[in-house]
């Protein structure tokens, strides 16, 4: 018996010692690896439901000034991650208003190439962005994009590319943006408070939109979810009552139909953006088409007046995002005081949805990060910690937002946390090495990456 237990004390630690070694080989981690990791993710969701987490907001304005206050003249006090990206062309003066020429019945675009987002990690947004740029005869793929979007953990060499990208769970639409604007020969407008007769108008002219929006899935854990989505939109039908769509993420997605309340309500919860990628030389045709939407300004103020219609007239889940979204566009029009006041009714609601709501957004945060503005600017600075320690530890299996890290950074720097600070603009940047804010904020600092 004796000799039976020395064996298996023996047998069983070689075991394990060689299954950790043959895990550790590059074609058998690249299989098993993700598998491994949606079974730890779906332990952690099991004993620390993230949709349990609450947010409460403590109000306070912290006594000492703030190190940055933005004005309506000067925005770019510093780089930021909520910032839109590159700076659009200025609408002209004497934009014309839309043609009241009835638009057609029915448009379906020509030249639509569909890219998927399989077998890769989070590419909702380098498939989308590749679609829009390949209907103008961009010859990239979605691989391009993704190498500067979401580069993922380089410094890593035991994760090959697919593996890198894992960790950045969205690509955020000034980095889109910004993609457009460096690396490509095309043009892009960014808005919020977009409606249907304004994407049949862009449609019926020839433009396609993007658009983010939110919708409830099986996410890769299998556990029904809200979750963050970009949508390819290319022809309307009214007689049917939707959009035609291409769907980068569901099987099959290319051509797919979504009828126009279904459109709305998943737009909602991101305030209705929506983007247009256009040839330089067809900016006046843009511009005209979007009527009042060309002055930005003039987006954040109507998505403002929709919100704080639909705060009062809706209820549950799409209340939280009616109240949500008038903070967003507070924060778009410097208000930031009324920004902070606003997503604080927010978290309110947001915490008192029971079970008979649809679940909880819980990854709201990962895809939107407009209270940290807020509160930040506000002076709120230990808010700005407490929702960005919430989201990175109670809403997702490991702290790999970049946009909260970064935000949380901000936050310590002005609480005199300095090294703190550091270590998140660190963490940021090992994230995501192109993520240029935390660059920024470690150079200003005098500290390396």
């Amino acid at each position: 018996m004796r000799n039976k237990l020395l064996t298996l004390a023996i047998a069983i630690p070689s075991c394990l010692l060689l299954m950790a070694l043959a895990y550790n080989l590059p074609p058998v981690h690249a299989r098993l690896a993700w598998r491994v990791e949606a079974l730890v993710s779906q332990i952690k969701y099991t004993l620390n439901p993230p949709d349990e987490a609450v947010f409460v907001p403590q109000g306070q304005v912290n006594p000492t000034p703030n190190l940055f206050t933005p004005t309506a003249a000067s925005t770019q006090v510093l780089p930021t991650p909520t910032d839109p990206g590159p700076t659009p062309t200025p609408a002209p003066s004497d934009t014309p208003a839309p043609s009241a020429t009835p638009l057609p019945a029915a448009v379906t675009l020509d030249g639509v190439v569909y890219v998927d987002q399989h077998g890769r990690w989070n590419y909702c947004g380098p498939a989308n962005l590749t679609m829009a740029l390949k209907f103008w005869g961009w010859p990239g793929d979605r691989d391009d994009v993704a190498e500067v979007v979401k580069p993922g953990i380089t410094s890593d060499p035991s994760l090959d590319f697919i593996q890198r990208g894992k960790a950045d769970k969205n690509v955020m639409p000034y980095e889109m943006a910004n993609f457009v604007a460096d690396h490509t020969d095309f043009n892009i407008v960014v808005r919020s408070g977009g409606d249907i007769e304004l994407v049949k108008r862009l449609i019926a002219s020839g433009f396609p939109v993007l658009i983010e929006k939110g919708y409830y899935e099986a996410d890769y854990t299998g556990k029904i979810a809200w979750m963050g989505h970009y949508l390819f939109v290319t022809g309307y039908d009214d007689a049917a009552g939707a959009f035609t769509v291409q769907d980068a993420y569901l099987k099959p997605g290319k051509d797919m139909q979504s009828d126009y309340p279904t459109f709305i309500e998943g737009w909602r919860s991101f305030n209705y953006l929506f983007m247009v990628i256009y040839p330089p030389e067809r900016e006046s045709e843009v511009f005209a088409r979007l009527g009042p939407w060309a002055d930005p300004a003039w987006a954040d103020q109507h998505a403002l007046e929709i919100a704080d219609q639909e705060k009062d007239t809706l209820t549950g889940n799409d209340q939280y995002f009616a109240w949500f979204n008038k903070g967003t566009s507070h924060v778009e029009l410097l208000q930031y005081g009324d920004a902070a006041a606003a997503y604080d009714q927010a978290f309110q609601i947001y915490a008192t949805l029971g079970t008979d709501d649809t679940q909880r957004p819980y990854r709201m945060l990962w895809y939107q990060t407009g209270p940290y503005k807020a509160y930040y600017y506000s002076g709120r600075y230990q808010d700005t910690v407490n929702l960005a320690d919430t989201t990175l530890y109670d809403t997702i299996s490991e702290p790999t937002l970049e946009e909260s890290l970064y935000w949380r950074g901000m936050a310590y720097w002005a609480l005199g946390q300095t090294g703190d600070a550091i270590a998140d603009f660190r963490e940021t940047v090992r994230l995501n090495p192109n993520f240029a804010p935390g660059l920024d904020m470690l150079a200003q600092l005098g500290a390396t990456p």
